[in-house]
């Protein structure tokens, strides 16, 4: 497909927001702007429990595509084909900044202080564990070409990460580069993500059928097949999801044409959901993130800083102006929303959202940093006194309860000098004991001649 690179400015194609769905349409996204807001997004739906992912493959649900494409500042890049919204739970756990509690995503430590640092840190951080840490292969992504899961046929990801990476610095900053004069580089710079391990490995990818659609016959092998398609999807899926590179592309169906001569390709009308990528530009935070620059500073600062909030004294939180979804997040995740520009704060939501590990301190300073005006004593009175309440318990982990035949045993367990800071009495029959504690437990225990049946000591 002979076509120029579109040069962004008066005279040329104007960015287009929103994902692509006509088979014929044509898109620039300038990705970095929506990538700052976006891994917020992301970090607030977690906190939320709102993603879910697989417990063993980290790959997000269905119905959690679905939520985070509605969610992403400019939605995902294809209406049906889930790229970012695929891609964004996949990176937050690479980086450490959320990880699975049972099925459900929620931020570490190290993700919620991301909250309050520069997105381009937190973007800076995904991309350079997602080198060395992914959860998957972005190969398996290429699902039309089979085979791929049979033993000691790919080479491994890492490696082939950064070799993506050291194409990527050499980009200059600010061109459009077309994808087939990036793949031309690449080859003649020695910058190949070599897939298959071997001439063997490569008999055992294929299309449609092991036998006939084998890519290890002569003629049936491309550099672009693999290399090429394992290339645009790391482009595409990570870099363009993160913000470094922009992405001039069309919709995957006939874009591509290289593998309509294989055996079984006339099944297909793409390889690939990243056949439509024409090219990309390595942005200013590409730069920074590749360390290509010492520092970043996002166009729109104006408007990620304005104070588009008023706290009313009856404790209605009312928005005067817009608010990125974020904040939109966080926000409720404190309150009741009561429309659409209008939330209300209550001793219920503030305990709700204590008990989902939120934490008060980051409600009241969003909310000075957001306001023109000083929050009011309504407010600052119901944080208090619920603080109040909620410093009144204390968690003191998992426990296993014993039940005694009658009091006096319980009672001469209890204050049995090595069995008495190891037990807690919790009736007259009953004794609490800690987890971290049980072992130790278990021996005193014999040693007074008393034991547990049916629970053999580890």
């Amino acid at each position: 497909m002979d076509r120029s690179v579109p040069p962004l400015g008066k005279n040329g194609v104007n960015a287009v927001d929103g994902p692509l769905h006509d088979v014929d349409g044509h898109r620039v996204r300038l990705t970095a702007p929506e990538a700052l807001t976006n891994v917020r997004t992301v970090l607030e739906l977690c906190a939320a429990g709102e993603i879910k992912c697989g417990a063993k493959t980290g790959r997000p649900s269905a119905a959690s595509i679905r939520t985070i494409d509605t969610h992403l500042a400019q939605g995902d890049f294809y209406t049906d084909q889930p790229i970012a919204s695929f891609a964004w739970p996949l990176l937050i756990q690479a980086g450490g900044l959320a990880k699975l509690e049972g099925t459900r995503l929620q931020p570490t430590p190290k993700g919620r202080a991301a909250l309050g640092k520069p997105p381009a840190e937190a973007i800076r951080h995904l991309w350079q564990r997602w080198l060395t840490h992914a959860v998957i292969d972005e190969f398996s992504r290429i699902e039309n070409i089979k085979g791929q899961r049979r033993r000691n046929v790919l080479t491994a990801a890492k490696t082939r990460r950064q070799t993506i990476n050291e194409a990527l610095a050499d980009c200059p900053p600010g061109e459009w580069i077309d994808v087939d004069t990036l793949f031309s580089t690449m080859r003649h710079s020695n910058q190949s993500p070599t897939i298959a391990r071997n001439d063997m490995a490569l008999w055992k990818l294929y299309l449609v059928d092991p036998q006939y659609g084998s890519l290890g016959y002569a003629g049936f092998y491309r550099w672009e097949l693999l290399e090429g398609r394992y290339s645009l999807a790391v482009l595409f899926e990570y870099a363009g999801t993160l913000g470094l590179v922009d992405l001039d592309y069309v919709h995957p169906a006939g874009a591509r044409e290289d593998f309509q001569n294989n055996w079984g390709g006339e099944d297909f009308d793409a390889l690939s959901r990243y056949d439509g990528l024409q090219a990309i530009r390595l942005t200013e935070l590409g730069a920074y993130v590749l360390g290509l620059t010492g520092a970043y500073q996002p166009s729109n600062t104006a408007v990620i800083d304005a104070a588009p909030l008023k706290v009313l004294s009856n404790l209605d939180i009312v928005a005067t102006g817009d608010i990125p979804t974020p904040h939109r997040l966080l926000v409720c995740a404190y309150t009741k929303q009561i429309n659409d520009r209008v939330w209300t704060v209550s001793a219920t939501s503030l305990l709700s959202a204590l008990d989902s590990g939120r934490d008060l301190t980051e409600f009241t300073t969003f909310l000075t940093q957001h306001t023109k005006h000083d929050l009011p004593s309504t407010l600052s009175t119901l944080i208090a006194d619920v603080q109040r309440r909620a410093g009144q318990l204390t968690d003191l982990g998992h426990a296993r309860v014993i039940e005694c035949a009658d009091p006096a045993t319980a009672a001469l367990i209890a204050n049995d000098p090595d069995l008495r800071p190891l037990c807690h009495p919790i009736s007259n029959k009953h004794l609490a004991v800690p987890l971290d504690q049980e072992l130790k437990f278990r021996k005193a225990l014999l040693k007074l001649g008393y034991v547990v049946p049916g629970q053999p000591m580890t």
